[in-house]
């Protein structure tokens, strides 16, 4: 299997972003790819580098071939789901307190 491309340039908080994102059930990689331009190889090998080894293989078992984790499995319309007031939170930017 081909290894995909991981950004060097990755904070701390974007990594923990991340890795927040791939254990929601309801936020497809499409949407990590968006936002942070990794594919679902490099998610996967990003959770398989920070995470413990079981909670690694637990998060695998979790995803794999889980419907709303792949956007074109999935029968939700991804507008369902979204809050008002995510723009506020686009791009991963921390508001101003």
């Amino acid at each position: 299997m081909k290894q995909a491309e991981l950004p060097a340039d990755l904070a701390d908080t974007d990594i923990d972003r991340i890795i927040e994102m791939a254990w929601e059930d309801r936020t497809p990689f499409d949407a990590i790819e968006s936002q942070f331009g990794l594919s679902e190889q490099a998610v996967i090998e990003l959770m398989r580098r920070e995470l413990k080894p079981a909670s690694w293989r637990r998060w695998r078992a979790r995803v794999q071939g889980r419907s709303t984790k792949h956007a074109a499995l999935s029968a939700v319309d991804d507008a369902r789901f979204k809050s008002n007031q995510q723009r506020t939170v686009t791009l991963n930017k921390i508001a101003k307190r």
